[in-house]
């Protein structure tokens, strides 16, 4: 019989075990960079510095392209998209193809750009540089496979758009100027064909000299020579007589059969001086010329509108107004029979195309709106209602409305905090002075889906609103404005004094903290209920000083130091600190509307003349009721529910041993040099000491602690 050994059998026991068994965790894979990447998903607001508008009648898109590279299409409330050019040059002119899903871009880089836009994401699909001559202007006719190009040299050239290479058929200025004259033409500034005779190119030059050139006998049928510089052409339907801006503020209109001199030089509004001479005028940039149909519609007549008005073009301009003080709005002009209408705008025009619904310049024209691009807006008129009033805008161009300060994302918020936003903000208002008409840039089909979760995007602004947009779907929408000027009073003349720079927000109790430039801080309560009552104000000074004697020193080597308010010291005089106030908060009963209501307000005072620091963090807590923030010299813990300070404290002694205001240790021989004569430092800390009763402490160099 064989002895049993238990030594044995555990070495056999765990010899057995097998070693997947054991609890091993071995992470193979591991996360590196490449693994995240930064995608532009969206972009929302006015396009920066825009340069450049197109128009497709068929499609119903809008392109806008800017000074940084980047190109917008806009249709109906949803389709937005955001493409740049590689390298980023300026967008100088864009031509669509018309219905063809695809327009040409040319850039201040020499380029000329084809885009295919009926993907997704459009991209550039050919590219073609130009090397010795820089591009000025591009035309691009109406179903036409033949791209004409005009240079700064004054040469026009031919693009195949089917293969984009540039054809050998070039116009040299040399030989679309007269044998007789001798100076060059300048740049070419505008091209457009014949809407009757695509074979007749009219060529204009810089310098005011007007060609139009026979692309099948290669030679110049008629020239024209305006007395000045010339900015912009229009053809009238019919193809027998166009019109030209110039910078004098002057309109010429020309006829092919006589090309020594203009039919009629109008100055739409030059007015004449006591002496009998004109005003000058600022240039107009751009004209339109937009023929429209015989007969009277049903909808003008019965307000007063005479047929003859009706049945007479559209003529369209930016700029040519006087050099007064009316003269420096920016304007759009429409002339539509003896009525001459001067649509004010608020910033720089940039561009503006007439809304057709045809894309035949031949045909009866009839526009129904004008598309105005300006500097920091985009402005649709409608020509269709007595007055022009505007189209509504669907798309979020006015989030610079006021600058932007701050901004706050909140994502997967509550499903009910936008429907509650919803029911109290500003987009269910009527807004008055609109058209009553749907917004007739209807393009596209793309980007009307959202995301399975809502989302929230919070902006602050340096008038010290703050906008609630809903970020779920692909366009941007405001739900809801707040002011914070309808709590606090500005004191002073100085700007952005309620810019708001923090925003703090609790989805789920819908609580709201807004910390802004003038070192206040605004606790909200949402409500659905309007209240009337006196909004509750807390002076909380955290500007504080150290006092100590800088010569006691730690065994450590620190030295000891306490802190003081500054609501408390008392100088030399006797007197405590001045205090006063950057902003104040509105006294009396205040009517606050649904939506965030005021419900405390802290403001932090400035301390004999010195402003104190901006608020650096802002959090609440809204589970205790408890709101904090602080600047660069304390912290402040505010009860929210009782209105009420309960903590302010200082930096240093947030920091502890670790105080960037802490003194230096001075040894006890430089003590006993100084004993003849006090330092600046040591004169200033001696007229500051405190008692706790408010007196002075003889021959103290500490402060005590309130």
């Amino acid at each position: 019989m064989k002895k049993f050994n238990f030594k044995d059998m555990l070495d056999g026991l765990l010899g057995s075990t097998p070693a997947t068994a054991r609890i091993e965790q071995e992470f193979q894979e591991k996360l590196t960079p490449q693994d995240f990447r930064a995608m532009n998903i969206v972009r929302h607001g006015f396009p920066h510095q825009p340069t450049a508008l197109a128009f497709d009648p068929v499609q119903k898109l809008l392109a806008i392209g800017t000074k940084t590279g980047s190109l917008r299409l806009l249709g109906r409330p949803g389709v937005d998209i955001h493409v740049r050019h590689d390298g980023d040059p300026a967008v100088l002119q864009i031509a669509f193809l018309v219905n063809e899903g695809a327009l040409v871009t040319a850039c201040t880089d020499d380029t000329l750009n084809m885009w295919n836009i009926r993907q997704k994401i459009p991209e550039v699909v050919h590219t073609l540089k130009f090397q010795r001559e820089r591009t000025t202007c591009i035309s691009l006719p109406l179903q036409s496979k033949w791209l004409y190009v005009g240079t700064e040299k004054g040469n026009v050239h031919i693009v195949n758009i089917e293969s984009f290479v540039v054809s050998g058929y070039i116009i040299n200025w040399n030989k679309a100027i007269e044998l007789s004259r001798k100076n060059h033409p300048g740049p070419v500034t505008c091209l457009t064909d014949n809407p009757v005779d695509s074979n007749k190119l009219l060529i204009g030059f810089e310098t005011g000299l007007l060609v139009l050139w026979d692309l099948r006998t290669k030679a110049a049928d008629v020239r024209w020579q305006a007395a000045e510089p010339l900015r912009s052409l229009s053809w009238m339907g019919d193809g027998k007589q166009f019109v030209s801006s110039h910078t004098d503020g002057s309109l010429h209109t020309w006829h092919v059969k006589t090309p020594l001199r203009p039919a009629s030089v109008v100055f739409p509004h030059a007015k004449t001086k006591e002496n009998g001479k004109q005003e000058p005028c600022k240039p107009i940039q751009k004209v339109q010329w937009l023929s429209t149909r015989a007969g009277l519609l049903a909808s003008l007549s019965s307000l007063g509108w005479r047929e003859e008005e009706e049945s007479e073009p559209y003529v369209i301009f930016t700029g040519g107004l006087g050099h007064d003080t009316a003269g420096r709005t920016p304007s759009v002009t429409v002339m539509h029979g003896k009525t001459t209408t001067v649509l004010e705008m608020e910033h720089n025009v940039i561009d503006f195309i007439a809304l057709v619904d045809t894309p035949y310049p031949s045909e009866f024209q009839d526009p129904y709106g004008i598309v105005v691009l300006l500097q920091n807006d985009l402005v649709v008129v409608d020509l269709t209602s007595p007055g022009y009033p505007c189209f509504e805008n669907p798309y979020p161009m006015d989030l610079h409305g006021s600058a932007v300060t701050c901004c706050t994302y909140l994502a997967d918020c509550p499903g009910d905090l936008v429907p509650a936003l919803y029911s109290v903000g500003t987009a269910k208002q009527n807004r008055t002075g609109f058209s009553e008409k749907e917004w007739p840039i209807t393009g596209g089909s793309w980007g009307t889906g959202g995301n399975s979760y809502p989302e929230i995007v919070i902006t602050g602004h340096a008038d010290g609103s703050v906008k609630f947009w809903d970020a779920t779907a692909v366009t941007l929408q405001v739900l809801y404005k707040l002011k914070t000027s309808r709590v606090l009073e500005k004191d002073g003349e100085a700007e952005d004094q309620l810019a708001v720079q923090q925003v703090v927000i609790c989805p789920e109790s819908r609580q709201l903290a807004v910390a802004g430039a003038s070192s206040y801080v605004i606790h909200f309560r949402f409500s659905k209920h309007e209240k009337t009552s006196e909004i509750p104000c807390l002076e909380i000074p955290i500007v504080y000083e150290a006092y100590g004697d800088p010569d006691r020193a730690s065994p450590d080597g620190e030295t000891s130091s306490t802190l003081r308010p500054a609501n408390s010291i008392i100088g030399d005089n006797g007197r405590k600190a001045e205090l006063t106030l950057p902003v104040r908060c509105r006294t009396g009963p205040v009517r606050r509307g649904p939506g965030y209501q005021a419900e405390l307000v802290c403001v932090t005072p400035s301390v004999n003349g010195e402003p104190p620091g901006a608020i650096s963090s802002l959090a609440i807590n809204s589970a205790y009721g408890l709101m904090a923030y602080g600047n660069e010299s304390g912290l402040v813990i505010v009860d929210t529910m009782q209105r009420t300070c309960l903590l302010n404290l200082g930096t240093p002694d947030l920091y502890g041993p670790a105080d960037p205001y802490q003194r230096a240790p001075r040894s006890p021989k430089q003590r006993a040099d100084e004993d003849l004569g006090l330092s600046p430092d040591s004169e200033q800390i001696n007229g500051l000491c405190l008692s706790p009763t408010g007196g002075k402490q003889p021959g103290g160099g500490h402060a005590s602690r309130v």
